[in-house]
């Protein structure tokens, strides 16, 4: 894998870049599985986590992963901070870049500001979501996860359910596993699921048609309220009886014996039931687990422009 400063989406890599962070991300796993908890790959670099949207899952994953890796890691915390007071992105680029951090790890609920971030600092800054852009460390994990499932990628067919038009989560996943010869199709209401052409991704309106396709992984997504101006479908219940994993659904996928993954956090009783949490092929607790492998594989593999001993 060539020298590579930052990673904001999965279309900036090659397929090398791909299969060589999956590949260390096997390597990373075995070791905090194992007796090694921590190794000095980053001693001495600097890592800030700098999010203006709320998280849980992404921000510990990356910090976890961060300290595996033996750096040192400082939280941006947005609500305390001179953001709230005002603050441009750009002022507070010149401040992080005063600080000398080696690695930024940013969310943002406008698409584009890790990008922006990046071009301004000489450090190796992280996409961890913008807007309904991208969320390239989502799609490792993912990936990640299905390749631990089966072996292989290369011709599975995973169908990704509900929220699409909002989801960051769904873009950079399908462009991933598309790139790792996997098959993507979508389900949802159609007023979710965007009416992309020559994307070569089916688009399937019930749970029968995209049972039908064959699929070996049901991959769902959280309806994303936040995002929507007006309502997208009539109610919670409803949405559930239509697209959600109920326990009647949650017999047919283990008869298919299909495997459950979600991005989280879950909504109960919205997008999945009770039951399908506990269901023998449910892969959301070994998402949160490999996630730390896949985030110490992309910063294990980024090159930043400065060295935070030259402070």
């Amino acid at each position: 894998m060539k020298p590579r400063k930052d990673l904001l989406t999965i279309g900036s890599l090659s397929d090398e870049d791909i299969r060589t962070i999956l590949d260390s991300a096997t390597a990373m796993k075995e070791l905090f599985t194992k007796s090694v908890k921590k190794v000095p790959a980053l001693k001495g670099k600097s890592v800030l986590t700098l999010f203006y949207e709320p998280s849980t899952r992404t921000h510990s994953s990356f910090e976890v992963a961060a300290n595996r890796l033996s750096a040192d890691v400082t939280s941006f915390t947005v609500s305390t901070s001179s953001v709230v007071k005002g603050e441009s992105v750009h002022d507070t680029i010149d401040t992080l870049q005063a600080m000398k951090m080696d690695y930024i790890i940013v969310r943002h609920k406008n698409s584009g500001i890790p990008a922006v971030i990046a071009r301004h600092t000489k450090a190796s800054v992280i996409n961890a979501g913008d807007g309904a852009h991208a969320h390239p460390s989502q799609a490792f994990l993912d990936a990640f996860t299905i390749r631990e499932k089966y072996g292989d990628i290369s011709g599975k067919r995973i169908v990704i359910i509900g929220d699409i038009l909002h989801s960051r989560v769904a873009r950079s996943t399908s462009l991933i596993l598309k790139r790792l010869g996997a098959e993507v199709a979508y389900l949802g209401p159609g007023s979710l699921v965007p009416q992309e052409r020559h994307t070569g991704i089916p688009r399937f309106t019930n749970f029968d048609d995209a049972f039908a396709w064959k699929p070996d992984v049901i991959y769902l997504l959280r309806v994303q309220n936040e995002r929507m101006d007006s309502p997208f479908f009539p109610n919670a219940k409803e949405y559930h009886r239509i697209y959600g994993v109920t326990e009647e659904r949650l017999k047919r996928i283990d008869d298919l014996d299909l495997s459950i993954m979600h991005p989280g956090p879950v909504n109960r009783g919205v997008e999945i039931c009770d039951l399908a949490m506990d269901y023998r092929n449910c892969l959301i607790n070994q998402q949160v687990e490999n996630g730390i492998a896949a985030r110490m594989s992309i910063l294990y593999h980024l090159t930043p422009q400065t060295q935070s001993h030259e402070a």
